[in-house]
């Protein structure tokens, strides 16, 4: 790939060039402040979006802002990328936390080992970490059902990975394919890509994706390393769930928003179809936002139930509702469950609009410009450099989310003219990328070690193999996808 670039930017004019050495040297830095600083992530992004235009002024003085507008362009990327983010994102949180704290969560796992048995507990532990990490953060699910691990390998007397490993396995899929978790949700603002989208083409990925890396390499893997199980620890799988809600009613809220999402996704989309794509982008929105108001007023409000805030309002107030006041939760400790969920969201809001920041400054800088005109001629098809640059970043500094928001700003420029389903397969490629080779730099991992009794070596050896087939087997699915799915918008 570097020799690609080396190649057709020294064919270019010194700026390209120059901006180019400028983007190197910013992710290096960004690396650099994260891994060998320890600064955090957001401060980090912060720091080097500032230095990338104050360089960018001196290499680019003709595109990039001078350095008194450097401040408003931080100020103006940061709030255009969490107008959206931040209300997905925080209402999210207070559903996941209401899940958590109703023990829906535990009620959807114990009721999937019921109906699949001990024996295929791996596949209900599979299915529990897809469905459950949608809503609920994957470092708090893998603490909430941990206990429920330790009684499987206990009464089975088999080893905790051979549960524990499918679950992680389930939960890093969603986690990073289906919305409304962080990473999906800001790539497919940055793309620009429908929602609706992004969960459909995550699911048709991911799921498979889980099935193939589940259970049967997981068992494969917990052969390799013996652990040991804490036996004190577990609830008991023969008694009965009390005061816990009903599986159909935690899946119905889990599923209603994607539902909902969906149904507008494709209202939005039949009525739109034949616009003209020469429009430029407020044209387009224009009379996109006309049509959308002279549709049937059924069409209407499918739409506008089908916009993910609204969708995921509704959904999170049902369950503020079922799940906490129709079962004698006060007031006042509804207030501080949804308090206390947004204060990790918090964090997350920060770090995905600082990725905005990032993209923000490579498109007013003409950076973005220059690395399109660098690898638009490159034989390196679209969704393999996003891949590859998502994998760099991950490999690079461990976070699945800064990479996949590094990568979406980068890949920000490549994507005008693409059709929406496309374009949320670049998203799928993107997460794919981020979502493989975990190892020591990665909380996750730490994680995943603590809670299954693994060392460092063996976390190596189990979970750091699962995460990297997760990240090939779904990317090779995207690439056979792709061959499938209209790259660019036909004219009409």
């Amino acid at each position: 790939m570097f020799s690609i670039l080396a190649q057709n930017a020294a064919q270019e004019s010194v700026p390209v060039t120059s901006l180019i050495a400028l983007l190197i040297f910013g992710i290096v830095f960004l690396l650099v402040l994260i891994l060998k600083f320890k600064l955090q992530a957001f401060l980090a992004l912060i720091v080097v979006s500032v230095i990338v235009s104050i360089g960018a002024t001196f290499i680019n003085p003709d595109q990039a802002a001078g350095l008194t507008e450097i401040g408003q362009t931080i100020v103006k990327s940061m709030g255009g990328a969490l107008g959206f983010i931040a209300t997905i994102i925080g209402i999210g949180a207070i559903f996941g936390a209401m899940l958590e704290h109703s023990g829906g969560t535990q009620s959807l796992a114990n009721t999937l080992v019921r109906k699949f048995g001990q024996e295929k507990a791996p596949w209900a532990m599979l299915l529990t970490g897809f469905i459950i990490s949608i809503p609920v953060f994957l470092d708090v699910a893998l603490v909430i059902l941990a206990p429920l691990l330790y009684a499987l390998a206990r009464d089975t007397k088999k080893s905790v990975l051979v549960f524990g490993l499918p679950l992680v396995a389930g939960m890093a899929v969603t986690h990073a394919f289906v919305p409304p978790t962080p990473g999906p949700v800001a790539v497919a603002y940055f793309l620009n890509v429908n929602l609706g989208y992004v969960i459909g083409f995550g699911v048709l990925v991911g799921l498979p994706t889980a099935i193939i890396c589940g259970p049967f390499l997981c068992s494969r893997m917990a052969k390799l390393v013996e652990v040991t199980t804490p036996t004190d620890q577990g609830e008991d799988l023969t008694s009965e769930e009390k005061k816990l809600p009903s599986f159909l009613q935690i899946a119905s809220l889990i599923a209603l928003p994607i539902a909902l999402i969906l149904a507008g996704t494709v209202v939005e989309q039949s009525a739109i179809s034949g616009i003209d794509p020469g429009l430029t982008k407020a044209e387009r929105n224009a009379q996109v936002a006309d049509i959308l108001n002279s549709m049937p007023t059924t069409n209407q409000v499918i739409h506008f139930l089908g916009h993910p805030v609204i969708a995921l309002m509704i959904s999170t107030l049902l369950a503020i509702f079922f799940l906490g006041i129709s079962r004698g939760t006060s007031k006042e400790d509804l207030v501080e469950i949804s308090t206390k969920a947004l204060g990790p969201a918090g964090i997350i809001i920060l770090i995905t609009g600082a990725g905005g920041v990032f993209k923000g400054v490579l498109i007013a800088t003409g950076i973005a410009d220059a690395l399109k005109e660098v690898f638009i001629g490159s034989p390196i098809p679209i969704i393999v450099l996003a891949y590859i640059f998502a994998t760099l970043v991950r490999i690079a500094q461990g976070s699945a989310t800064v990479a996949m928001l590094t990568a979406a700003g980068l890949m920000a420029s490549f994507v005008e003219g693409f059709t929406q389903p496309y374009l949320a397969l670049i998203a799928c490629a993107i997460a794919a990328g981020a979502t493989g080779f975990s190892h020591v730099n990665d909380s996750g991992f730490w994680m995943i070690s603590r809670y299954l009794g693994m060392t460092e070596k063996q976390t190596l050896k189990t979970w750091t193999v699962i995460s990297t087939a997760i990240s090939l087997v779904s990317f090779g699915i995207i690439l056979i996808l792709s061959f499938f799915i209209p790259m660019y918008i036909e004219s009409t």
